[in-house]
């Protein structure tokens, strides 16, 4: 009987998520499909026939119709969708070529060969590559023996080694090594000193150095796996079950996502991860969608860390450039990293082969019963009467985990009935350590550009900046971004006892040097509006900005990484629409310049009053790391919001209807 029930089960629940997940047509902002990547590939081998020529694959995504191809084929979805393209970025012959291939001609349409500075992404076979080649280096195996340790036991790690003002490089990255005798913790355990850089055109170790010796740190203590752990454990905690009695409340149609009033479509990039197009909510009283955002997803990672010693200064990542958010997606756990209701999604990219690479659980989906407050009013001022009406949240996540390395990168969209769009970042992990002699503070002299967490290691002072791309068509595409300054005013006459109160002063950008934005200078809304569209009463529609914590580089502008990173020199920027502007540090990353940025792009100073605009928005953590974060580091989170601020012409939840309840024996009505 047990067994039968556990059949009707499994086919209930196969048939439900069948349904959520249903076929559909090719949309032009589908992500490549696994044989559009065998595609690809087939039609650059074929160009390039000769074998003595080593193609790899560094980068290949949907090249996007331009923004306006793809508003003419919304407004008439059965026409003809435009033409599949591919971007790539193709290492050959020791250049970067950018090829653009039509899909459906099976043709190469462009090809070019990139003369600037900078390479592309880094691939992970590459990666791979490179951390086998010092197993078989006599200096290095000369080095371990001389340290005492076990050779079986060292691996390696791959770090980008930024630019200090070179005028000519190669494309190398540096190799670093680590100790797991007794822990899987392998970044806990760094063996100082030694430092490998490795050609990836040539696939050799062209530089090594030995310079200095410090002890490895022990293994006790490091371990982070539920099943080494060892007595006294902690409480556990209660599990909750999640019932709901009508089933999910979103629907998906291949990349298409409906769920209450929000529909938008999610894609996935192997450098951003995922995406999110076309956001349309649903306005009950106009009865018709509306727009709210065209594009949106993560741009660039900035991560400099803070100590200028031989070992370490060129430690500056970015890590969607280099490495690669999407190609960095991992699987998520099911019940761990999204809850039982959520309904996962695989995602596919190209290897450096060209051949397609799966990742099962890359998405996850799921409607989230947070047990918060949506809105509420208790009144009791009204003789005899005792009102009191809430309505509990109910939002909508998209989630992706990609781990850079040592850090876990949580990657949240939350989709709010009442408009709202919260984007959230989690960071945890395994911190980046420093291999030192000292066991206790008091023996530390010097500036060891750290925290002292356990006997001889060092957490290093760092930052992690994220620059968000937000195409925002607020209601069309059109947009204006306006500043509502917050000013104080002085009452100067004697009609009121009051001395000052605070009033709105609106100023609307003209061009991209007027909304540049440093959060904390000034405060102030900073809003996208319409201008073209207002409200029954006459405000403008809009969504604003509502920040997280004002977080802002403390580097020198003229400091090698903050050149490269300088489009984190302000909080939010806003230009008009390009499709060649997607990312904030440079199409061509590792190694840059810092020529090929948001910041430079910006210098233009164009028009953006009323113009299709974009606004980038740049969030950030100073991480001065402690003892807690260490073995492994529980997850500091962080975000912002945007929000409709006239968008609606009252509050577009007051009747959304409460989900059914189902009471459990301690609760009372």
């Amino acid at each position: 009987m047990a067994s039968t029930l556990k059949l009707i089960l499994f086919l209930l629940l196969s048939f439900h998520i069948f349904s959520l997940v249903s076929s559909h047509r090719h949309h032009p902002l589908d992500s490549l499909t696994p044989s559009e990547f065998t595609l690809v590939r087939t039609i650059v081998n074929k160009t390039y026939p000769s074998s003595n020529l080593n193609i790899t694959f560094q980068y290949i995504g949907l090249d996007e119709p331009d923004k306006p191809i793809i508003l003419s084929w919304l407004s008439n979805p059965k026409s003809k969708p435009p033409p599949r393209r591919a971007f790539v970025i193709a290492r050959l012959d020791k250049q970067s070529h950018e090829i653009i291939v039509d899909l459906s001609t099976r043709v190469i349409v462009s090809d070019k060969v990139y003369h600037g500075h900078g390479y592309p992404l880094v691939t992970l076979d590459e990666q791979s590559a490179a951390v086998e080649l010092p197993q078989k280096y006599e200096p290095f195996i000369e080095s371990i023996k001389k340290r005492g340790l076990n050779l079986s036991e060292v691996i390696f790690s791959t770090f980008t080694i930024g630019w200090f003002g070179e005028l000519k490089s190669k494309r190398v990255l540096k190799l670093l090594c680590f100790y797991i005798d007794g822990t899987a913790n392998l970044y806990a355990r760094p063996v100082e000193g030694i430092t490998l850089v490795v050609d990836l055109d040539e696939m050799k170790i062209v530089e090594y150095n030995d310079r200095l010796i410090v002890p490895v740190p022990k293994a006790e203590g490091t371990e982070y796996r539920e099943s080494k752990q060892k007595p006294p454990f902690g409480p556990r905690l209660n599990g909750a079950a999640l019932v709901q009695p009508d089933g999910p409340g979103f629907k998906i149609d291949g990349h298409a996502v409906s769920w209450a009033n929000w529909k938008f479509h999610l894609g996935f990039d192997v450098r951003a991860g995922p995406i999110i197009s076309l956001a349309s909510i649903y306005d009950l009283e106009k009865q018709k969608y509306r727009q709210v955002l065209y594009r949106g997803f993560i741009s660039e990672m900035f991560v400099p860390y803070m100590d200028p010693t031989e070992e370490w200064y060129y430690k500056t990542f970015f890590d969607s450039g280099e490495f690669g958010f999407g190609q960095s997606a991992v699987s998520l756990k099911p019940l761990a990293d999204c809850p039982a209701n959520a309904v996962f999604l695989d995602a596919y990219y190209a290897s450096s082969d060209g051949t397609p690479v799966k990742i099962s659980n890359a998405y996850c989906i799921f409607e989230n019963h947070a047990g918060n407050i949506m809105w509420r009013h208790t009144e009791l001022e009204i003789p005899g009467e005792n009102i009191t009406e809430v309505r509990p949240d109910v939002s909508l996540v998209v989630r992706m985990v990609a781990t850079v390395g040592n850090y876990d990168y949580i990657i949240d969209w939350e989709f709010k009935p009442s408009g709202s769009i919260k984007l959230g970042i989690g960071l945890t992990g395994i911190l980046e350590v420093k291999g030192v002699a000292y066991t206790h503070t008091d023996q530390i002299k010097e500036n060891v550009y750290g925290t002292l967490l356990a006997e001889n290691i060092i957490g290093v002072y760092h930052d992690h900046f994220l620059t968000y791309y937000l195409d925002l068509d607020v209601d069309g595409d059109d947009n204006s971004f306006v500043k509502n300054n917050l000013e104080t005013i002085k009452v100067t006459n004697h009609n009121s006892p009051r001395k000052s109160y605070w009033t709105v002063v609106s100023e609307t950008a003209k061009t991209e040097s007027d909304a540049r934005i440093q959060f904390g200078l000034k405060p102030a809304e900073l809003v996208v509006v319409n201008p073209n569209k207002k409200t029954k009463v006459g405000n403008n529609v809009g969504y604003r900005l509502i920040p997280g914590s004002a977080t802002r580089p403390l580097l020198s502008y003229n400091d090698y990484p903050q050149i490269r990173g300088a489009f984190t020199n302000n909080n939010v920027w806003v230009t008009p629409y390009n499709k060649s502007e997607k990312w904030a540090g440079g199409l061509f990353v590792d190694q840059s310049q810092g020529d090929d940025t948001l910041a430079v792009w910006s210098l233009r100073n164009r028009k953006i009053e009323n113009k299709d605009i974009v606004l980038w928005h740049t969030i950030g953590f100073h991480h001065v790391p402690c003892q807690e974060d260490f073995p492994v580091m529980p997850t500091l989170s962080g975000g912002f919001e945007l929000r409709p601020t006239n968008f609606f012409d009252s509050n577009p939840v007051l009747k959304t209807r409460p989900p059914n309840l189902v009471h459990w024996p301690n609760c009372t009505n």
